[in-house]
């Protein structure tokens, strides 16, 4: 296990749930970028995710990157749209298969072009089962996914199974950056009494009620993006939602996780365990 994942891995321990912060490199300078990040840090999130459904990279991406470590010690974790997503400067990078693409660009394509880049550049991997659920915005459209219907969390679990199965440690259940609609409750719930691996929500979230209510059905970890880009005090809007995850995240941890009698460190998936 790497820095970044043991660090993801422990705040869930710690909280009970983990919050991530979404920009994409497209949408402002890397200075705006930065500014974000800064207000986010501050808080109480607990990572940066750069990237977005486009394949922005190059220059942009790794000035975005850099601009961003520069402004806070949070890890900067990539989510890349293809191989051009990667940079060198990042902390991490969600290495992610689209299991319900159309496209074998989006499952293996990307992956094996990029695998080399995560390996040259000694950036710390996180697989990744990437799955795009009803209404999947750019992401279902430019990912061609078979989006999963919101009434069908038997199909959202069965994938999920598949990528755990594979191997992946991480389950990211995606409604689509800018989302009307955020993954329903009852497939987040679902999703997590079917894995034994740590489970990813975004797309969508705008509220913290909606953000603490995935939390209390299994959530590990919440992303938002599109809401803190367009708020009017970035700083605000993230430190409410923050709070909302944590303190959901507190509720689950007083009800499902047993602490080891050696005094070992608390697994996350224990929590899940009465």
């Amino acid at each position: 296990m790497g820095e970044v994942e043991e660090r993801l891995k422990n705040v869930i321990a710690r909280d009970g749930s983990a919050h991530l912060t979404l920009i994409d490199p497209e949408k402002q300078t890397p200075e705006t970028a930065a500014q974000i990040a800064s207000d986010a840090a501050e808080a109480g999130t607990d990572g940066v995710m750069v990237g977005g459904s486009t394949r922005a990279g190059g220059r942009l991406l790794d000035d975005t990157v850099l601009a961003i470590k520069k402004a806070t010690e949070l890890p900067v974790i990539l989510f890349p749209a293809s191989e051009a997503g990667i940079s060198k400067y990042a902390n991490a990078i969600f290495f992610m298969s689209m299991l319900n693409s159309r496209d074998p660009y989006f499952i293996t394509g990307a992956q094996h072009l990029g695998a080399p880049l995560v390996k040259q550049f000694k950036i710390e991997a996180l697989p990744v089962g990437y799955l795009l659920v009803e209404p999947g915005g750019a992401a279902g459209r430019v990912g061609k996914a078979d989006l999963i219907p919101r009434n069908k969390p038997e199909l959202a679990i069965a994938y999920a199974l598949a990528a755990q199965y594979l191997g992946m440690r991480f389950i990211y259940l995606e409604a689509g950056s800018g989302a009307d609609r955020p993954v329903p409750v009852e497939m987040a719930g679902a999703v997590r009494k079917a894995i034994d691996v740590t489970l990813i929500v975004g797309g969508g979230i705008r509220t913290p009620k909606a953000a603490s209510e995935r939390v209390k059905a299994g959530a590990d970890i919440v992303v938002t993006g599109t809401v803190v880009e367009h708020a009017e005090d970035r700083r605000a809007k993230t430190g409410e939602i923050v709070k909302a995850i944590k303190s959901a995240g507190g509720v689950w941890h007083k009800r499902y996780t047993r602490r080891p009698s050696c005094g070992e460190e608390i697994r996350a998936c224990d929590r899940y365990q009465e």
